[in-house]
């Protein structure tokens, strides 16, 4: 199932016939089932379904972090398994910001540090000015020199916005980002990291289990056993 809502802009990202299989005990498993959908830059765009229904491993793919068993992905044009590993890590560097559910801060850094590294990668010089400006942005101002360990859930999760924005991504990818939060933190977040993809105009493709999220979102695509059932646009105030 394609979709290009507008057809005079390539997509800024899309899947083709994507399939991924894994060998299992009783031979091989069958993870996705040809999955394909492109999105347009500016979309907000919910993957849902059930534990298991193979939406992590498909956002895993768009990412170019797992290699599919046949099928492609086009990250701004690029065809992401036409590229070498270090290849697809750079593009990813330009391209993507990534928010986890377990936050993924490295714990030997500071909030300002976490948020310095993907900029310092970059080769960006002015790396902690930036930092400090988005850690300002999600108000954690008075937190740039703690430790994730002396952060809490939703301080953390702010943070990991913060380095996701940081470097103006064309796309964010979103796994279950409020999935390790109280139900109050996670709508602070939910509310933050929309608010941030508004002003960014960056493009969201978020992975939920959680209907109230997805519904914030302009399109939904639903999965079960590994296939896409259904993908469609919603009217969000």
């Amino acid at each position: 199932m394609m979709r290009n809502m507008n057809p005079d802009t390539s997509p800024v990202l899309e899947a083709v016939d994507l399939l991924k299989r894994v060998d299992g005990v009783d031979g091989p498993l069958t993870i996705l089932q040809q999955i394909s959908f492109a999105v347009d830059a500016g979309e907000t765009i919910a993957i849902v379904g059930e534990s298991g229904s193979g939406k992590s491993t498909l956002l895993g793919l768009l990412a170019g972090l797992d290699v599919p068993t046949s099928g492609g992905v086009r990250l701004r044009g690029n065809e992401l398994f036409s590229l070498d590993e270090d290849g697809r890590a750079a593009l990813r560097g330009e391209s993507l910001g990534f928010v986890f559910q377990a936050f993924q801060l490295l714990p030997a850094l500071t909030a300002l540090e976490n948020v310095m590294m993907p900029l310092e990668l970059a080769a960006r010089r002015d790396a902690a000015v930036v930092a400090r400006r988005w850690l300002d942005r999600v108000g954690l101002t008075h937190r740039t020199g703690h430790y994730p360990k002396h952060l809490s859930g939703g301080e953390q999760q702010r943070v990991a916005l913060a380095r996701a924005f940081a470097v103006q991504p064309a796309v964010l990818l979103a796994d279950e980002p409020t999935g390790n939060l109280d139900a109050v933190t996670g709508e602070q977040i939910a509310d933050l990291m929309f608010d941030l993809n508004r002003e960014a105009g960056t493009t969201l493709v978020l992975v939920t289990h959680d209907e109230r999220l997805a519904a914030r979102c302009g399109r939904v695509i639903r999965m079960a056993a590994g296939q896409l059932v259904s993908d469609s646009l919603r009217a969000v105030a």
